[in-house]
């Protein structure tokens, strides 16, 4: 019996030690050396303060800031504990009725022309940072009305914080809310 439990026990330490110590460490090695913004949560900083993740969207609802997409997360809006999608379908009414809703908002907002989709749904994780270029445009005019600066000036803004396709191949075009409001807070402070 002691000839067939030793290499059961022998293998059992053997690979606790390569995939439960070995395998990880070297892995958040890795990270740390090579990935360290990203293993450590993309954080964005102003100044020596930690202003969020560059991968949770956060909740920007005044006149003065781009709008992130609508979050459907439970209890408030962005919250990272709360993360899922609304699990609603496409004939869905309660979807239809949320969507209208924030139509009609964007509308009254001054939105003007044709609502970009990521402007009137959730995504899928109810955590999106980013939105459409489409989206920013869209706000273009109540931004720079709300601080009094020119439209021109909120345009070179979104441009300039106007992500690519990843290789030129993967993904949308996108913009991360938080960057491009931090980006304004700095324009204006700037003048």
């Amino acid at each position: 019996m002691l000839t067939h439990l030793r290499p059961a026990l022998v293998m059992t330490v053997l690979f606790t030690l390569l995939t439960g110590i070995a395998y990880p460490l070297a892995i958040t090695g890795i990270g740390q050396t090579a990935f360290a913004s990203a293993a450590n949560g993309s954080l964005i900083h102003k100044g020596d303060t930690v202003v969020g993740s560059s991968l949770i969207g956060q909740n920007f609802a005044g006149a003065r800031y781009f709008w992130p997409r609508p979050s459907v997360t439970a209890d408030a809006p962005y919250n990272a504990g709360a993360s899922t999608g609304s699990n609603l379908g496409p004939t869905s009414v309660a979807l239809k009725e949320r969507v209208a809703a924030e139509v009609a908002k964007l509308k009254g907002a001054g939105v003007a022309g044709p609502i970009p989709a990521d402007a009137a749904t959730a995504s899928g994780s109810g955590l999106d940072p980013d939105i459409s270029p489409e989206y920013a445009r869209a706000q273009i005019v109540r931004i720079a009305t709300a601080r009094a600066i020119s439209a021109s000036e909120v345009t070179m803004l979104v441009e300039r914080q106007t992500n690519g396709r990843l290789l030129g191949l993967i993904g949308e075009p996108r913009v991360n809310v938080l960057e491009i409001n931090l980006a304004l807070d700095a324009l204006k402070a700037g003048q």
